[in-house]
């Protein structure tokens, strides 16, 4: 259900697509254009910023911190939010159940 987004069923794809909406607010509120956030985190491309905010990407959760910084955001809050939208299942189960 959410590693290989050829096998996305359309309700994660609409939940990714909806997490990519939230990054970009996120990003043009501090901001900063496609290319500075990528700088600011280590991606390689700035496509990679451009995938993520049309949802056919994740954000690896290794990074997460840096994200959240970059976004001007609190790690805790940011990360889950971000659950919300790429594992909607823990998120229910942790935060809704």
């Amino acid at each position: 259900m959410y590693g290989n987004p050829q096998r996305l069923t359309a309700d994660t794809q609409d939940l990714r697509r909806e997490g990519g909406r939230w990054l970009k607010e996120l990003r043009e509120q501090t901001g900063l254009s496609q290319r500075q956030l990528a700088m600011k985190v280590g991606a390689e491309h700035y496509t990679f910023i451009s995938q993520l905010e049309t949802g056919r990407g994740r954000i690896p959760p290794d990074r997460y911190v840096e994200w959240a910084e970059a976004l001007s955001s609190e790690p805790r809050a940011f990360v889950r939010e971000l659950m919300r939208y790429y594992d909607p299942i823990t998120y229910h189960i942790l935060f809704e159940g």
